[in-house]
């Protein structure tokens, strides 16, 4: 049994996990995942119990139950490198014994689901609706660092993608992974589904000019203009590639789902994007405990 030596996995003190600094038995196995840290509370004010409240930088946990549910949410703060740290550890808390510092023989398979913000690519989709992702399309390059055997429908899918938009290899090298389909089931009629695209940054990643100029323009008719296999895009934002990614070479169901805040085609932005988060936070709790 080979055991992780301590540079690799770093446990602190009190005998938590380093960045999130939780412990094994402080995780349920239904997790939200936000970016925002202000996001947790405004979830975890939805709990009949909060159970344990936690911090260390931008990672913020609460565990507690609604009902007999137990829940988990999680602030990842933004981007697909501190999806890497959160996900990373999270499988740790769950299928590494921290005594032995050695891979369980029994894994844990956890169900996360992402509550997130994100812009519209198709004007049919407008502010302050709901998307469910089908399938996570990283322009991020965070899975290319690991090793893992494409299927064939992604592949597909990714070759399609790039002969139709004609993105610059030199920037990026696209992958995807489709969500998970157990969890989709529980979303219904009141989310538009599509491919969500992942990227890298805000501003020059996804088409913005403010005084750069870009190396790739014209990403946003590029993006909107895909299909394949009746799938189009519907959204980009900067984390679901890497959940769907991790998650599914982990052995993890994981879905994302997002509240529309900007159409990026009608050039719109969510009068109160509070308020539609507030409305996406409620709609998907009922969906998750029901």
């Amino acid at each position: 049994m080979q055991k992780i030596a301590e540079s690799e996995l770093i446990i602190n003190s009190r005998g938590a996990i380093y960045h999130l600094d939780v412990r094994p038995e402080e995780l349920a196995n239904t997790i939200i995942v936000v970016g925002d840290p202000a996001r947790v509370k405004k979830i975890s004010t939805h709990f009949d119990k909060i159970e344990y409240q936690l911090q260390h930088r931008e990672f913020i946990t609460h565990t507690g139950y609604i009902g007999d549910k137990h829940i988990s949410v999680i602030s990842t703060g933004i981007g697909p490198d501190n999806i890497d740290i959160v996900f990373n550890e999270l499988d740790a808390l769950v299928n590494i014994d921290f005594e032995t510092r050695s891979i369980k023989n029994e894994l844990t398979k956890l169900n996360i689901i992402r509550f997130g913000t994100s812009g519209s690519l198709q004007a049919d989709i407008p502010v302050d609706s709901f998307v469910a992702s089908t399938h996570g399309l990283g322009l991020d390059n965070l899975l290319n660092f690991y090793s893992y055997e494409k299927t064939l429908a992604d592949k597909e899918l990714v070759e399609a993608f790039i002969a139709q938009t004609h993105l610059d290899k030199g920037i990026t090298n696209p992958y995807a992974f489709n969500g998970s389909e157990i969890l989709l089931q529980k979303f219904g009629n009141n989310f538009h589904k599509g491919i969500t695209v992942t990227c890298p940054g805000f501003f020059g990643p996804q088409g913005r000019v403010l005084r750069l100029d870009l190396s790739s323009p014209g990403l946003i008719d590029k993006l909107t203009h895909f299909n394949f296999n009746r799938h189009r895009i519907t959204n980009f934002e900067m984390e679901t590639s890497a959940i769907y990614g991790l998650g599914k070479l982990m052995g993890h169901e994981c879905l994302s789902i997002n509240v529309i805040i900007a159409n990026r085609v009608v050039k719109e932005y969510s009068k109160d994007s509070n308020a539609a988060v507030e409305k996406l936070v409620i709609k998907s709790l009922e969906a998750l405990t029901s």
